[in-house]
């Protein structure tokens, strides 16, 4: 288990790397987290132990929310005074991403319908 969690460490540290040697716009993590895929996708999947390693990492996700929680908890009155602002901004931001998601699927189901005759 720590060879495996090791290796997703080091992932991690290889994407952060990756984002300050090149000053990409992307968090380090993802960038580990894309090197990860292509490491995995070229060697043909996950071994048994990183396998169990992710599996026990993601059984306990639910303690990586406790220090968002505290941080809400802990500015509770000013997400109080910013209540319209951020209520306005989640409901747009949710109505873009839906006509995003609907005009992105009516495009590639038209190029799909085309491409089949």
């Amino acid at each position: 288990m720590i060879q495996a969690f090791a290796l997703l460490l080091a992932f991690q540290l290889a994407g952060e790397t990756l984002r300050v040697a090149l000053h990409l716009p992307v968090p380090g993590p993802v960038l580990g987290m894309a090197l990860l895929l292509i490491w995995l996708v070229a060697r043909g999947g996950p071994g048994d132990d990183l396998r169990h390693t992710s599996g026990t990492l993601l059984q306990h996700l639910s303690l990586m929310f406790v220090p968002a929680g505290t941080g809400v908890m802990l500015h509770v009155g000013r997400l109080a005074d910013e209540a319209w602002p951020i209520a306005i901004a989640l409901v747009v931001s949710t109505v873009l991403g839906l006509a995003a998601t609907g005009l992105t699927l009516h495009v590639l189901t038209r190029q799909g319908r085309e491409a089949s005759r």
